[in-house]
């Protein structure tokens, strides 16, 4: 299956490795799809954080309509963020093992941020009565988690700045106001705290209006890069189709997930400097147009500044894998 139309590019500043870093077969347990993946580097390694859904496989879910049975999120460590994953033997968190709280489901795409030298965890977690948003605190060991707050339904998408602003915690988020909004036009809000608990002074920060490329929803993707022209940040976007047929294992997969790019302000970053007015990052490998789970999907959910001036860009591939993307620094900040 061909990349949809119209068609979209990469930026050429952008450099995509042709291969995952990340797939089900390299998992040490049961894994069907392994993706959106949060990574953060301390301690002279990289840590990474990812979904991992379990329990069926292609024909399966094709011939014999069997889903998927589980979730689970799981802890990986590289010493050079692309290769030699050493993994946890058990997961974080597993949707299969029996929880206190009635109202659990599952946790997923996660996201990691280290602030003032702790480690925080933003979670997209179904409920019974809805999709929220968990943030917690992580154990420096990485075995344990410690819940800090979760939002009202629906809200999700969750990521936190690595420093506070103003003497805040401040994160992204996407509601999602099916009413109000009608359908998927869903867009980027930005709220603050004083301590992780309560969060308040939200405000519209990006619509779906303002982002050229778009005709359905957006939302916050990884943790910003402070650099000294304003804060780096990524979103995804989605169009949408209804003429598109399969694209996956899904009997029909409409939506095309691209990536796009904004500066915010250092000390407001409620205030929106420029977008880039066309995608930064669009799906164009095999495993991203023709392989995978759901086709032409791009989600980036980990971006890290290295010494040398190097983005490196971790990113869900076809909700199947774990790709990796690298660019310059004064590259990504020159198409600001």
């Amino acid at each position: 299956m061909p990349a949809v139309l119209p068609k979209l590019t990469t930026h050429p500043c952008i450099k995509k490795r042709a291969q995952p870093i990340l797939t089900a077969a390299d998992l040490p347990y049961p894994c069907s799809l392994v993706f959106n993946a949060g990574v953060i580097k301390r301690g002279g390694e990289y840590i990474m954080v990812f979904r991992n859904d379990y329990g069926t496989d292609q024909v399966r879910y094709e011939t014999e309509n069997r889903k998927f049975t589980g979730t689970s999120i799981g802890v990986a460590r590289s010493k050079n963020g692309i290769d030699g994953w050493v993994f946890d033997e058990t997961p974080l968190f597993d949707s299969g093992v029996p929880s206190d709280d009635p109202e659990f489901k599952r946790y997923y795409d996660p996201r990691i941020a280290e602030i003032e030298g702790r480690l925080y965890l933003c979670l997209a977690t179904d409920t019974r009565h809805g999709l929220c948003g968990t943030i917690g605190e992580l154990s420096d060991d990485l075995k344990t988690f410690r819940k800090i707050s979760m939002s009202v339904p629906d809200n999700r998408n969750m990521v936190l700045f690595p420093e506070r602003i103003g003497g805040e915690f401040v994160r992204l988020e996407r509601p999602m106001p099916v009413y109000s909004r009608h359908n998927e036009r869903f867009d980027i809000w930005l709220s603050r705290s004083p301590d992780l608990i309560y969060w308040g002074r939200s405000k519209l920060l990006l619509g779906t209006e303002k982002v050229p490329w778009v005709n359905d929803k957006i939302g916050p993707t990884a943790s910003p890069i402070k650099t000294e022209k304003g804060w780096l940040t990524l979103f995804h976007a989605v169009d949408r189709d209804d003429s598109r047929g399969k694209n996956g294992w899904e009997p029909t997969w409409k939506k095309r997930y691209t990536t796009g790019l904004m500066l915010l302000d250092l000390d407001d970053p409620s205030k929106v400097l420029s977008v880039y007015d066309k995608p930064l990052m669009a799906p164009e490998l095999p495993i991203e147009t023709d392989e995978g789970f759901r086709q032409n999907v791009l989600f980036p959910c980990a971006m890290l500044l290295e010494e040398n001036g190097e983005v490196k860009i971790y990113y869900g591939a076809s909700d199947t894998c774990v790709c990796l993307a690298t660019a310059r620094l004064d590259d990504l900040l020159a198409l600001l």
